[in-house]
């Protein structure tokens, strides 16, 4: 899959039977069509996550940031996050 939507886990949605984590509220979701079209629908997260999709956000960026999802980035191999150079 080369085309992820970005969803949201939203505070009052479960997953797995237990409540998603707020500190990584961001997730990848596989997009069989482009993700604008996606907007606003709910989905299942790669790492199983039940997300609400945000068109307008691009994986790629939120995926390496401090607030995305550790296991979808390590699902979707997205893993650029910034090391010291020791």
């Amino acid at each position: 899959m080369d085309t992820y939507a970005v969803g949201f886990a939203r505070p009052d949605r479960w997953s797995g039977g237990q409540r998603t984590e707020q500190s990584y509220p961001w997730h990848a979701v596989e997009a069989h069509r482009p993700p604008a079209e996606l907007d606003g629908e709910v989905e299942l997260a790669v790492c199983g996550a039940i997300v609400q999709i945000w068109g307008t956000q691009k994986w790629a960026r939120v995926g390496v940031g401090r607030t995305g999802c550790p296991e979808c980035a390590r699902l979707t191999a997205v893993d650029s996050r910034l090391t010291t150079a020791r």
